[in-house]
Order: C-alpha cells, then sequence, then structure tokens
C-alpha cells in the first residue's frame, strides 16, 4: 500500500514538472542565436530561383484520366458511395 501511494504522489509531481519544464525564459527557443541570425540576414537570395517559376507545367487530360482512374476503384468499376458526395452537385468553376 505504501508503495502504491509513493508511485501515485511521484506521478503527480511529474505532472507538475512536466508543465514547468514547458515554460522558458526566451522569447523563443532560438533566443541567443544571434551568430546564426546575423548569418541568415546577410544572405543574398535565400530562395530557391526555380520558385519564382509560376508556370507549373502539366497534362490537363492525363489528370482527369488519373482522377476518373482513382474514382473507379480498384476493380475498375465506379465505387458505391453511401455518402451525401454523390448527391452534392457540382462545385461551380473558378473565376
Amino acid at each position: 500500500m505504501r508503495k502504491l501511494l509513493c508511485a501515485l504522489a511521484l506521478l503527480a509531481l511529474n505532472g507538475c514538472a512536466a508543465d514547468y519544464l514547458n515554460n522558458y525564459d526566451t522569447m523563443t527557443l532560438a533566443s541567443g542565436d544571434s551568430n546564426k541570425q546575423n548569418q541568415l540576414l546577410q544572405t543574398v537570395d535565400p530562395y530557391n530561383p526555380a520558385s519564382n517559376n509560376t508556370k507549373i507545367e502539366g497534362d490537363g487530360a492525363r489528370s482527369a484520366a488519373v482522377v476518373q482512374k482513382y474514382k473507379q476503384g480498384p476493380g475498375g468499376t465506379a465505387a458505391a458511395s453511401s455518402g451525401s458526395a454523390a448527391s452534392l452537385p457540382p462545385p461551380p468553376p473558378p473565376e
């Protein structure tokens, strides 16, 4: 019985300690990394040059075929849906 009470007391104290350890004296966990911050601040162009490419190449017909194949399911037949998704109207076209 004494071991059980000791175990319960340790568990109660452990919960308080975990909450205490989640609080820090700094604004963020990265506070104090001034060398790393200065290095990142002086980076000329931190972005990947390919990120400026907004023309994403793709084949619409191929994408539509993949969606249709996904909707058919593994057996090749249309998947039976008992949900409300089949009864919903199609979404409006993008503006």
